[in-house]
């Protein structure tokens, strides 16, 4: 009778043990320097949140109850990427002031999320160190892409990692350098068939904020700075400060600044709100048909915001201008001695 009370003590133990670590992630650590008194542990697609509280030492401890996946934490000012499965218990530790550099991640089930850290320092080192990457050769950008793949795969075979999550990132790192090709190869295309000097595709008819509509050729004679940008793009809004002040710079001088909204029409009614609320300066127009107009096309546009830059005839200066918050975009407006 004893060996049965004890086997079914035994039993009950393996079920009780078995269900407390798969019901549930323990994720624990200390922020050194921290930016606030919390973390934020969230899933946007799973509806998922969760706020742990960060003591005065740095400290945190908490249990949640998740979907396997990946995760976002938030420190009150900087982001990291987490890979959490119920049964886990990761610790996380780092630096706010040094927060990529000395994000770690240890414990039962931690490896996914260290490998996460490490990709992240993989990335931002590889495009440090080849900041114009798209603008190489194509000898040598596959040389360097090739290389900087295979150095991710090695990552991600040198450690035991779960099997959902590294076919996840086999596919992720299949799709990255495609898309990077694709990108490569749009660069190199911009710079054959829009080359300096060449004629710049027109577009004809753009409605103009103040009235009536506007066409390149309306705007012959000065040198045209365009921005193609849309309500809904979070980038785009952030350069509009950096553009006011440099619209501002040189608002006596021979320019125009050209602002087209590819907005689709249904939100046209918020284009002119914005417009109006955020008392947007230079020429305010909106395409005929956002993403699939002409001029869109022709300039092979995939991602906004986007700079054109012209000169006085209508020739391309530059596909693909500096940004009004980069510094340079002034020494190049400067050099026109307008």
């Amino acid at each position: 009778m004893k060996k049965i009370i004890y086997a079914a003590m035994v039993s009950l133990a393996i079920v009780s043990c078995k269900k407390e670590s798969n019901d549930f992630v323990t994720l624990s650590g200390t922020i050194t320097n921290k930016n606030s008194d919390s973390l934020v542990i969230s899933n946007r697609q799973k509806g998922f949140k969760k706020v742990i509280k960060v003591d005065e030492n740095g400290s945190f401890k908490d249990t949640m109850k998740v979907d396997d996946g990946y995760f976002r934490a938030f420190d009150g000012k900087e982001m990291a990427t987490l890979y959490l499965k119920n049964g886990a218990e990761v610790n996380m530790t780092l630096d706010a002031k040094e927060f990529d550099e000395t994000l770690k991640f240890t414990g039962k089930g931690a490896d996914e999320s260290a490998f996460l850290a490490k990709f992240g320092l993989l990335q931002e080192a590889f495009f440090n160190e080849n900041k114009n990457l798209f603008d190489l050769p194509q000898e040598e950008f596959d040389s360097k892409l090739s290389t900087y793949v295979k150095d991710l795969n090695t990552a991600l075979t040198s450690v035991s990692l779960d099997s959902a999550f590294s076919a996840g990132q086999k596919s992720d790192l299949g799709r990255m350098e495609e898309y990077y090709k694709k990108m490569h190869n749009q660069k190199l295309m911009i710079k054959t068939k829009l080359a300096k000097g060449t004629p710049s595709p027109i577009f004809e008819n753009y409605e103009n904020f103040k009235g009536g509509t506007t066409s390149l050729a309306d705007l012959k004679g000065k040198y045209v700075y365009i921005d193609l940008w849309a309500t809904w793009c979070n980038p785009c809004k952030r350069e509009i400060p950096f553009l006011q002040k440099v619209e501002k710079q040189f608002h006596d001088k021979d320019i125009e600044f050209v602002s087209i909204s590819i907005d689709q029409k249904k939100d046209h009614d918020t284009w002119k709100k914005m417009v109006e609320d955020k008392a947007l300066t230079g020429v305010q127009l909106f395409a005929d048909n956002d993403w699939k107009s002409q001029f869109v096309q022709d300039y092979m546009v995939s991602g906004i915001p986007r700079f054109i830059l012209l000169d006085k005839e209508g020739n391309i200066i530059s596909p693909d201008a500096p940004r009004p918050s980069s510094p340079e975009l002034v020494e190049v407006l400067n050099a026109l001695n307008m």
